[in-house]
């Protein structure tokens, strides 16, 4: 028998041994999220995509994860949390080795989808089991802590790691280095993690898996194509469309004897105010990395591996942020205290970040690591808070609410964010400008040569977009503090023995 831990007591060395096998995957599947922005070069050198092939290639697959994350998470809750992360699993390791050989543009969209298919199964799962191992409030906090660390983290190593393997190897390397990982997984899964579900949860309601898909995926869709193309209509009426199946996926969770997200998850004291605040937090970690990249490569003038590793030490102090904040929960502070200060911290990143010059780096290093530490203190106890609260026999479907609520915000993000500082950009540029250098500054910079000064001018436009939309960013990370220090001040978790326990299930 491979059993939960039972409510309420310590997880021991197993438990703690299978969360480590459990940051493998985690880890694999955030830095696909980047893994490609060093490739692509080679990848359109050998297989010779068009724009558009191209353009799918590296977005299907954020596409696909987004819009499946709420179908697998309530499926995990029914089929079983450690079943439907093997599958997820193997699908994920065999759709990494066909994308690493494939030999046309068709054949690699086509397994960056099934990727997808298999982070969607992964990352809710690996909430989930760990809500189920590890009862203990206390332990439980410290896990997710590491969870969001790794999560994060995942993020920016995808884009050094991809650098370095396309450097010394071929293309393929960046997606052939999920194996061993996802072996691992296969082999030592069965005997270290338990399995867990819903012991009765009802018909599993497929009307809602499309309704689900047609409500994000336009939204998400319309949002990441704003901050490079601007509010064409095509994306208003994409992010519209989407808006309304969201409204009818809404009214089918409210009516449906069986619903994909029980409604119930938001009368738990906590549930909704944490889905809001990490979407909030997601908004400020995506909309000021849109800025931060472009101004190591293009206004500093760093190759994109030389951008991508000077990018990695906002994140050296990433990994002690939620054990403190876990710390000093534990030790008596108000939550509502905790995330409050990191929305504040996170607010005064934006705030650095608005005093950056043409030739600030260390201040824009200084203020990404300020503005992730913040971040991460906010998502880390907002999840511990949600899953806390939620039933364990519902922690597929919570965890994939706030791995959703996540990507809307990253994508909100880059929209308002990126907006605002293409306007300044736009604005700042003189009229007798090219008509491409007015657009963007990769634009300026593509015909700077013919154009005495233009570089300069353009880079100054760029920056004080940047300037602009952080301080947009910190008025409003500083109005979410505000607003975390309203809705978390009396909220209370339920305690272990209040949770359901799952079904036990032979393993």
């Amino acid at each position: 028998m491979t059993n939960p831990t039972p409510a309420g007591s310590l997880a021991g060395r197993r438990e703690w041994t299978a969360l480590g096998v459990l940051m493998l995957p985690l880890l694999l599947v955030s830095m696909d999220v980047s893994v490609l922005y060093f490739a692509i070069p080679s990848i359109s050198a050998d297989l010779e995509p068009s724009g558009t092939q191209q353009l799918w290639i590296f977005d299907i697959y954020a596409f696909v994860l987004a819009g499946l994350l709420m179908t697998m998470g309530s499926l995990g809750d029914r089929i079983g949390h450690r079943r439907l992360l093997l599958i997820g699993a193997a699908a994920f390791g065999t759709a990494s080795l066909a994308a690493a050989y494939a030999n046309s543009a068709e054949v690699l969209i086509a397994a960056r989808a099934v990727l997808g298919i298999g982070g969607a199964t992964l990352m809710p799962s690996t909430m989930a089991l760990l809500r189920t191992m590890f009862t203990d409030p206390g332990q439980r906090a410290k896990a997710i802590g590491l969870w969001s660390g790794v999560m994060t983290a995942g993020i920016a190593l995808g884009s050094v790691m991809s650098g370095v393997l396309v450097e010394y190897f071929w293309w393929g390397s960046v997606f052939l280095v999920n194996l061993p990982a996802m072996a691992l997984l296969l082999i030592l899964g069965p005997a270290l993690l338990p399995e867990s579900r819903n012991a009765t949860p009802g018909r599993f309601d497929w009307l809602s898996v499309p309704l689900s898909m047609a409500a994000v995926l336009p939204v998400v869709y319309g949002l990441k194509e704003i901050p490079s193309e601007g509010w064409n209509v095509r994306y208003v009426v994409s992010i519209t469309v989407g808006l309304l199946f969201a409204a009818l996926f809404v009214q089918r969770q409210r009516t449906a004897a069986s619903p994909m997200i029980d409604p119930a998850l938001f009368r738990g004291r906590g549930f909704a105010p944490s889905v809001a605040l990490n979407l909030v937090s997601a908004f400020g970690i995506m909309g000021s990395a849109y800025f931060t990249t472009q101004y190591l490569q293009s206004v500093l003038d760093k190759s994109a591996l030389e951008a991508a590793l000077w990018a990695l030490l906002p994140s050296v102090p990433i990994g002690a942020a939620a054990p403190v904040a876990t710390a000093l929960v534990q030790k008596g502070v108000n939550r509502a205290s905790v995330v409050t200060a990191g929305f504040a911290i996170a607010a005064a990143g934006f705030a650095m970040l608005a005093f950056a010059g043409t030739d600030s780096m260390w201040l824009v290093l200084a203020s990404c690591g300020v503005l992730a530490v913040g971040a991460v203190i906010v998502m880390s106890q907002i999840m511990d808070l949600a899953m806390g609260t939620a039933p364990v026999e519902r922690a597929g479907a919570a965890s994939s609410l706030m791995e959703t609520g996540s990507e809307f915000g990253g994508a909100l993000g880059m929209a308002v964010l990126g907006s605002i500082g293409t306007a300044v950009y736009r604005h700042d540029m003189p009229a007798s400008a090219p008509d491409v250098a007015r657009e963007t500054l990769g634009g300026a910079l593509a015909v700077a040569d013919r154009v005495p000064g233009l570089a300069t001018v353009a880079r100054e436009a760029f920056t004080n977009g940047m300037q602009g939309a952080a301080i947009a960013g910190a008025v409003l990370l500083a109005g979410a503090a505000v607003l975390a220090a309203v809705t978390l001040r009396r909220v209370e978790l339920h305690t272990p023995q209040e949770a359901s326990e799952p079904e036990k299930v032979p393993a």
